[in-house]
């Protein structure tokens, strides 16, 4: 089968997708990545077959969105200028492939498939179809509550993502000879087949999603191959086997938040206090930048794998993106979140569900005492320990790549490669899936 392959914004979204094309790729598939400029190097080096996206300021817009007061104006600009150019490159680019799989923050896809006559799978690493049980993962209320339910958090996104892209996609639809849609949302989940790339051990789903939707669930894409700094990592070692004391990660990854800094030298400090050792994946944002390194603190500024770094790790602190999450479970070690937007808080939230950390903090809220008494809580908990030991074992025998080979090779069986993807996930990760074919015309 040829697959268009399409994701956009920060490394976490990218490196999944680059284990995605590859494991495509090894079914028997001929794949097609569209990624933005700012990874052409990147992709260059991965020996994929790659278009590039219209230029754009991701990086620049994820500061700005955390640490600007014009923040609203400025994604929403940057987000509706990102559907037009979808439409404009993914109509042309389906005419030379039979299915589009595409990342849920690419909006235009299941009108763009519905124009072409071409199926399209919408993944998205968390549950983001309506549920009664479980909130929208991009709010920051991940917990369900007894009196506001969550079907009224998932009106209120609905109500919420008709304003920011209706109007764009309906512009851009009539222009296609399409319908306009009434509720973007409703008409993305219910026309796409979404495979959820998380998880089942470390998030959670709703059954009565079989249902309503076509849906699966295959666990997370792990980038394990990732070029990084051979001398980095060395050097990054050294610190870390240089005496036995504890060593707590900190990362904020791609991300960028005003109090990064004032957080970071809190946990200088309080390593320096407990005896402990602090090595900080700088990111993006430059974290930690400002604090002097000495034989407890390190700051890691070229990126290294997590599963070369974690595994030498008592414990970790992170922004509790989707990708860092999931590999700090897969590491078995305890972990905590600080979440700074969307889906983090769902993540923090999960994390403390599953008793593999402490309830997750804020990083402009928490006071020196009380990131004091969690950290050391964090570090020392026998409980956390075993919980996330338990939870690895789980997770290392789960293989997203694999899962969505088997969900395509399973659903569109006359255009699939035919080749056995492998054994990685059992009938049960893939629970909802539909296994029926689907007769398509191409308008394109």
């Amino acid at each position: 089968m040829r697959i268009l392959l399409v994701t956009r914004g920060s490394q976490g979204d990218i490196y999944p997708f680059i284990a995605l094309a590859r494991g495509l790729e090894a079914a028997g598939h001929a794949v097609t990545f569209s990624v933005p400029q700012i990874f052409e190097d990147l992709i260059r080096r991965t020996g994929l077959t790659y278009v590039l996206q219209e230029k754009e300021d991701i990086g620049g817009v994820m500061v700005e969105a955390a640490e600007s007061t014009q923040k609203t104006k400025r994604v929403l600009k940057w987000m509706r200028a990102a559907i037009d150019m979808q439409f404009r490159q993914l109509v042309p680019l389906m005419e030379d492939h039979d299915l589009l799989v595409a990342a849920n923050t690419e909006f235009a896809a299941a009108s763009v498939a519905e124009y072409c006559g071409k199926p399209v799978i919408r993944t998205a690493f968390g549950p983001f179809l309506p549920s009664r049980t479980i909130p929208p993962a991009v709010m920051p209320f991940p917990k369900p509550g007894r009196i506001i339910r969550p079907v009224f958090f998932w009106w209120l996104l609905n109500r919420g993502t008709n304003f920011m892209v209706r109007k764009t996609i309906n512009r851009n639809r009539v222009a296609l000879g399409l319908e306009p849609v009434r509720n973007f949302g409703h008409h993305t989940a219910g026309y796409c087949d979404n495979f959820l790339l998380y998880s089942p051990s470390l998030g959670n789903t709703d059954p009565e999603w079989s249902g309503k939707y076509k849906w699966a669930i295959g666990g997370y894409s792990f980038h394990d191959a990732m070029e990084y700094d051979t001398a980095a990592y060395d050097e990054l070692m050294a610190f870390i086997r240089r005496d036995d004391r504890p060593t707590l990660f900190f990362t904020l990854g791609s991300c960028s938040d005003r109090n990064r800094d004032r957080f970071c030298g809190m946990l200088a400090d309080i390593c320096r206090e407990q005896n402990y050792k602090l090595v900080v994946g700088s990111g993006w944002s430059k974290t930690g930048k400002h604090i002097e390194q000495d034989d407890s603190f390190y700051l890691l500024t070229k990126p290294i794998p997590h599963n070369l770094i974690l595994p030498h790790c008592t414990a970790a602190i992170h922004h509790g993106g989707c990708g860092t999450t999931h590999s700090m479970a897969r590491a078995g070690i305890p972990h905590m979140v600080a979440p700074i937007f969307v889906d983090q808080y769902y993540w923090g939230y999960r994390v403390e569900v599953l008793g593999i950390g402490p309830r997750q903090v804020r990083l402009g809220k928490v006071s020196y005492a009380e990131l004091e008494k969690r950290v050391v809580d964090l570090m020392v908990n026998p409980a956390y320990k075993k919980n996330a030991a338990a939870l690895g074992k789980k997770m290392a025998a789960e293989n997203g790549p694999q899962a969505l080979c088997r969900y395509i090779e399973n659903k569109w069986p006359a255009t699939g490669s035919g080749t056995d993807a492998g054994t990685g996930n059992t009938p049960e990760a893939v629970s909802g899936a539909d296994p029926g074919g689907v007769q398509t015309k191409t308008t394109c």
